[in-house]
């Protein structure tokens, strides 16, 4: 993909970071080095995505089918620089940041990392607890309680040292929101046509660009770009150089273009099922309403099956949150927690919202905008590492991959800042 070496050239020394031996992967095992990607792209099929895709549809139609389409395609983008970063270095985004920051700097940049962290925690226990209400009528306080302790399970998988376990159970919840939230696709009366015509890149006033902005936050999410470099590194080890490293790169890709496909793929279905059977209908602008809508419209079966997908959503997604939290101070702050303690700690923030009466609906938009702000400072770090050839020796960006991340940076920071700038003006 980027033109890289079969070796690192002797003519120069390596970095500090580059890795320092040459054990090959066998070409046949490649399939077992999947699945970091596929634990990543859980961030892609959050509740945030929920909400963003359904009322996107509902509202718009097939208008902003092209949105998900370039979203998609810019985290792909984004995972694998991500993924290289981890693989070629042996460490984190955030370790890396961490090694090149004097304290203050490192401490405020750990600070918004951690509000963007916990953002992201709140509307997957929001989302875990809104579920656990759709299915079995369970009050939200209770449920994120649930949600919570349900997780907590999860990371001590990963805590213990079990990772290819943990994934293995992340993957399966994989599987189950893939089937829960693309089960309505089969009975909707899709226009295929719109759906075609949606790939044109288009606006149809501001509310739609608010919309645009804020499921591009729902897909980039700065916490899967910071546990994505953790994620390879962790399994991979960091004793890789030459054909070895070579061979994992190429792994990565297809780890990377698997999972974020099958991430692409259901919020897709997402829109297409709004926008063809939820246009014109009251309440699909909240999560339990568009609950409410697709079972009226589409079937009682349709909505239990997307009631379990919505909770395999809020548990998988709130347990990969809790780890990249870790990843991000044991980078940044070289120190760390044990994950149960963090799960317990960053859990409390999410209760006393839901305890306290507030909307959920608000709730996922304010962690939206939170996300959005919290985008630059993941994306614009990462592409400027991986394109120095002083962390990344002779595995550096290609040319023209540097002017493809360039452009993706861009547009991202764009979008967001119109989300921000929407939200403050209160346009909806």
């Amino acid at each position: 993909m980027d033109g890289f070496p079969t070796t690192l050239s002797s003519s120069s020394s390596p970095p500090p970071e580059q890795l320092r031996s040459d054990r090959p992967a066998p070409a046949a095992h490649l399939a077992t080095l999947f699945g970091p990607a596929f634990v990543a792209s859980i961030a892609y099929v959050d509740p945030g995505n929920v909400a963003a895709n359904l009322s996107a549809g509902a509202r718009h139609g097939y208008l902003l089918v092209w949105v998900l389409v370039l979203a998609n395609t810019m985290a792909v983008l984004v995972q694998y620089l991500s993924a290289k970063l981890g693989l070629v270095t042996g460490r984190s985004l955030p370790q890396v940041l961490g090694s090149r920051m004097s304290r203050w700097p490192r401490v405020a940049f750990w600070v918004q990392a951690e509000i963007v962290a916990a953002a992201t925690d709140l509307a997957e226990v929001i989302g875990g607890a809104l579920a656990l209400a759709i299915l079995f009528g369970i009050p939200l306080l209770l449920g994120g309680v649930i949600i919570g302790t349900v997780s907590m399970l999860l990371l001590i998988l990963q805590s213990r040292g079990q990772q290819r376990i943990f994934e293995f159970v992340v993957m399966g919840l994989l599987g189950i929101i893939t089937c829960g939230f693309m089960a309505g696709l089969f009975v909707s009366p899709v226009d295929w046509d719109g759906a075609a015509r949606g790939l044109l890149p288009r606006f149809d006033g501001a509310e739609s660009v608010l919309l645009a902005a804020s499921m591009l936050g729902a897909t980039v999410m700065p916490h899967a770009i910071y546990l994505h470099s953790a994620l390879v590194s962790d399994r991979h080890g960091t004793e890789h150089t030459g054909t070895g490293l070579r061979r994992l790169l190429s792994a990565t890709r297809w780890d990377v273009v698997s999972g974020l496909a099958v991430a692409g793929t259901v919020n897709i279905a997402m829109l297409l099922i709004a926008a063809a059977s939820l246009q014109g209908v009251t309440g699909t602008d909240s999560i339990e309403g568009a609950a409410a809508a697709i079972s009226t419209h589409l079937g009682p079966a349709i909505g239990l099956v997307f009631g379990i997908g919505l909770l395999a959503s809020g548990l998988a997604s709130t347990s990969v949150g809790t780890y990249a939290g870790d990843t991000i101070m044991k980078g940044l702050l070289h120190a760390r927690i044990p994950l149960v303690v963090r799960r317990a700690v960053t859990l409390v923030p999410a209760l006393l919202i839901v305890g306290g009466g507030a909307d959920p609906t608000w709730s996922l938009v304010l962690s939206q905008v939170l996300l959005s702000a919290g985008i630059p400072f993941a994306v614009v770090p990462l592409v400027w590492l991986t394109s120095r050839r002083s962390v990344m020796g002779e595995l550096t960006n290609s040319w023209w991959l540097r002017v493809a991340a360039v452009v993706t940076v861009v547009v991202i920071v764009a979008l967001n800042a119109a989300l921000l700038v929407l939200t403050v003006l209160g346009i909806e």
